[in-house]
């Protein structure tokens, strides 16, 4: 399992998913009050050393456990997660439906703007994919939207994998929404994370 402290409680961790055939991120986030995990993925490999290592942390930080999650392709493995540690699940309001035929019932719902657990702050990046800022780490958390391209650099996802009338120029359109943060790091799913200049990496992407 490639897990790794990427800040003072931010995490990001890897495993294998077999739709996409690829390794995945997924992240966690641990706030005075929460304990947030995203889009969660269980490494296969390295199942008994993942649940061993998240259960210490449960039991150490001994916070409410939270799952949200960024596009409903990423419901992973959330439910396992929610059931072992009595979490809450959220989702974004127009995704509810595609979540919970992954992932079981939802427990809370949001929309951009809506207060989140851990100081989390969803803003709205294509269909019902949303991406989350977390201020207190400087770091944008992605799903599908945002890819890695390798050299600290970023992408779009191909159009095809966007719903109709989602294509790049609207995906632009609304991420500029987030175009005044102070983005240090973007944790990308898809690809490797950038971890330093993300400001610059985010800017050029969405001026490509």
């Amino acid at each position: 399992m490639d897990a790794r402290e990427i800040t003072t409680g931010l995490w990001r961790w890897t495993g294998w998913h077999r739709e996409s055939k690829e390794r995945v991120g997924s992240v966690s986030w641990q706030s005075a009050e929460a304990f947030c995990l995203i889009d969660p993925i269980v490494p296969r490999e390295s199942g008994d050393e993942f649940w061993d290592a998240l259960d210490r942390d449960v039991k150490r930080l001994a916070l409410p456990v939270h799952v949200l999650i960024t596009v409903f392709w990423h419901a992973r493995q959330a439910r396992e997660v929610v059931d072992r540690y009595d979490a809450r699940l959220w989702a974004h309001a127009p995704a509810r439906a595609s979540i919970e035929r992954r992932a079981g019932a939802v427990s809370d719902l949001f929309r951009p703007g809506d207060e989140l657990p851990g100081g989390l702050h969803a803003y709205q990046a294509r269909g019902s994919e949303v991406v989350f800022w977390i201020p207190a780490s400087r770091a944008l958390v992605t799903g599908d939207v945002i890819l890695g391209a390798g050299e600290g650099g970023l992408a779009l996802c191909p159009e095809s994998w966007s719903p109709k009338g989602g294509g790049h120029a609207k995906v632009r359109e609304n991420l500029r929404a987030l175009a005044g943060l102070p983005i240090e790091r973007v944790l990308v799913s898809h690809g490797e994370p950038v971890l330093k200049g993300g400001r610059t990496a985010f800017e050029r992407l969405l001026h490509a």
